[in-house]
């Protein structure tokens, strides 16, 4: 605690104290962008077979659409991450929200495939652009004790906006049509955006280490601690972690954070591959075990309440067991997806879908929450950014990898164990970070 005697500065204003409604409605809003996004990301492929039917698509040339965004995402993860080192992060996260609402509107009038392609595509530079930013917001005005916990709560907003997705296509689509779901999709971040202008905060921890902008350090420091009168910028925060000469990429390999970055990339690229991979075949490959028609839609809505329940309880677990709990995690993955090729009955498949979504996208938040405290605040975005840019690597791949088994008549069994291979990959990353001697491994112990 703070002895009343001496002026606290800025780093004890957030790390010593409980969240206040302030920080809250902060992080309220940082959710509400990866709900928003989780939505517009996955709603493309509840609407596939319709807009190939208006627009007189074959169905099976959709890869490239649904690839178009992925790719645009992780492009914008990889360059919006050092722009927002180095000028904040609220102005990128509300361009990002304009962006995305902006295209995803504009997709409503794509008269054609390529028109199709080119506005998802920029849909995802927006997209991209967005996730790092409210990432790095979030976790600099969390205290550190919280970190975690407050990462891995936040991106149940991703599989809530899928889940969000599926129910408003699931309505919308029978009445006006698969134009009125992207109408939706656009303009709610549009609107989004106007709050965001009005009530997001830059980060305060950000602000500490640019002096010019001393006024809006003690505006925000008046509604975070409004009994506080003084307070004192923290001078090691400032030499440690203030602004990095050259291109902020570079830094995530300096200072002995090389070896911890790459073994940070490597669950990222395996768990996105698996996870898209299950998003993306799931319904067909549970067509080939003959399995109800309404089993793929049913499978998809559960693996994303999974998701949600394995989010919401990641931050937990890890702050309890350590981050190394990924460790069991990724063997679970292991052994649900590979389950998934010998069961033959509805509720089982259900209840094993149900679970991957938990462990999976689970896992998933828990390695967004050791990105975002692995990097001090200097190149926090940019870790974040590139962990996810070379993750959606990954969520390209899976799809890809998936369409290409099944062109070559793999048989159920041979797709399900290929599927289980990246979590073997990301577990033997994950042991051999927790080897790594020094105190740079992102997994040593919470």
């Amino acid at each position: 605690m703070m002895c009343a005697d001496r002026v606290p500065k800025i780093s004890e204003l957030i790390d010593q104290r409980g969240l206040s409604r302030f920080q809250l409605v902060t992080m309220l809003l940082c959710g509400l962008v990866l709900m928003l996004d989780g939505f517009a990301t996955q709603s493309i492929g509840f609407l596939a077979p319709s807009i190939a039917k208006s627009l007189h698509l074959a169905l099976r040339s959709f890869g490239p659409v649904f690839a178009a965004a992925l790719f645009g995402l992780m492009l914008s993860s990889m360059l919006a991450g050092p722009i927002a080192d180095r000028v904040g992060r609220k102005g990128p996260i509300i361009a990002s929200a304009l962006i995305f609402g902006t295209f995803t509107i504009l997709t409503t009038m794509a008269t054609s495939f390529q028109l199709l392609v080119v506005f998802r595509f920029l849909t995802g530079l927006g997209l991209g652009g967005a996730i790092p930013n409210v990432v790095a917001l979030a976790t600099e005005y969390a205290p550190k004790r919280l970190q975690q916990i407050v990462v891995t709560v936040l991106f149940c907003g991703m599989p809530l906006g899928a889940l969000l997705g599926g129910i408003i296509s699931s309505v919308m689509l029978p009445l006006w049509g698969w134009r009125s779901v992207f109408w939706a999709g656009g303009i709610l971040p549009l609107l989004v955006a106007l709050f965001l202008i009005r009530l997001l905060p830059e980060s305060l921890r950000f602000l500490s280490l640019r002096l010019a902008r001393r006024t809006e350090i003690d505006r925000i420091v008046a509604k975070i601690a409004p009994e506080v009168k003084q307070f004192e910028l923290d001078a090691s925060t400032a030499k440690n972690q203030g602004q990095t000469d050259g291109a902020p990429v570079i830094h995530l390999f300096t200072e002995g954070r090389a070896a911890g970055t790459i073994l940070l990339w490597v669950p990222f690229f395996m768990n996105l591959l698996m996870l898209y991979f299950i998003v993306n075949w799931l319904p067909a490959l549970l067509r080939e075990t003959h399995m109800p028609l309404t089993a793929g839609l049913l499978a998809v809505s559960l693996f994303s309440l999974g998701g949600i329940l394995g989010s919401f309880l990641q931050g937990y677990a890890m702050k309890r067991f350590g981050s190394r709990l990924l460790l069991l995690e990724f063997a679970l993955c292991f052994l649900l997806i590979w389950s998934m090729a010998y069961i033959e009955s509805y509720p089982l498949m259900m209840t094993v879908v149900f679970l991957s979504g938990c462990f999976v996208q689970g896992t998933q938040a828990g390695l967004n929450a050791l990105a975002a405290t692995y990097y001090p605040t200097s190149i926090r975005s940019t870790g974040v950014g590139w962990a996810l840019g070379v993750g959606r690597l990954g969520s390209i791949l899976g799809p890809i990898l998936g369409g290409m088994m099944l062109s070559h008549n793999w048989g159920l069994q041979r797709i399900f164990f290929a599927g289980t291979i990246p979590a073997l990959f990301a577990v033997l990353a994950i042991l051999l970070a927790s080897a790594i001697r020094s105190g740079n491994s992102p997994y040593r112990s919470a």
